[in-house]
């Protein structure tokens, strides 16, 4: 795919897509991703670029604005093995990661997974830097009651979450105390295979972005009030 490749509407992840990461799991050298660059290149990378391109136009119709540029949105295949113990050269898996601004590491980010076992999509907040998470933290303080309407009928994900409040807040109830815990703000919905294979992805992505989008609100509006980025 090139520089200045226009995908083309989205159409949905062949099953050669999810071939290609259960061959590459088996073979992690050069040679064999080399041999299946154009699977690659067509069956995942060209389809995920036509996904980002069309979730960012119809988030925009929704009043959630990301942008929609697939070269910075989709996470490059190689591994960083700099310093891992894992040496494995390939990631199996296609990631995608869409902001405000476009940058990958942006507050606010709405993510997809394509893996040949393990497809999701999650947004929100992932483990903000600690300016950051100060901001959001006093915005639940300072407005709990928004806090229960952006958080209403979501399900945040707790795995990184503190066993008791952090230091410096004093939490006027259990429920707030729970709140203050969370290191990230995060939720996520796995993604069916009959979706994956059709276009109607776009549609799923989409609506569960928006019932998120209240949660990405009250953060931005958090980050913005400080001036966090």
């Amino acid at each position: 795919m090139t520089d200045d490749f226009a995908p083309p509407p989205f159409a949905g992840f062949s099953p050669a897509a999810f071939s290609f990461f259960r061959g590459l799991a088996e073979n992690q050298s050069k040679a064999w991703f080399e041999a299946n660059r154009e699977v690659y290149e067509n069956q995942v990378r060209a389809p995920m670029a036509s996904l980002v391109v069309d979730v960012a136009a119809r988030l925009g119709t929704r009043g959630l604005h990301f942008a929609g540029d697939p070269k910075r949105a989709i996470f490059r295949l190689n591994r960083d093995v700099r310093f891992s113990n894992d040496k494995s050269p390939y990631k199996t898996n296609a990631g995608a990661a869409m902001t405000r601004d476009g940058g990958k590491m942006s507050p606010g980010v709405l993510y997809i997974h394509v893996g040949a076992e393990d497809c999701f999509t999650a947004a929100g907040f992932y483990r903000p830097e600690p300016p950051a998470l100060q901001a959001m933290r006093e915005m639940i303080v300072r407005d709990f009651a928004g806090w229960k309407r952006a958080t209403k009928n979501l399900d945040l994900s707790r795995d990184d979450a503190l066993a008791k409040p952090p230091k410096g807040f004093l939490a006027e109830n259990a429920e707030i105390a729970e709140a203050l815990k969370l290191k990230s703000w995060v939720v996520r919905r796995p993604l069916a295979m009959q979706d994956m294979r059709g276009p109607g992805l776009v549609d799923v992505i989409t609506e569960f972005a928006v019932a998120a989008g209240p949660l990405l609100k009250f953060g931005w509006s958090a980050l913005e009030k400080r001036k966090v980025s």
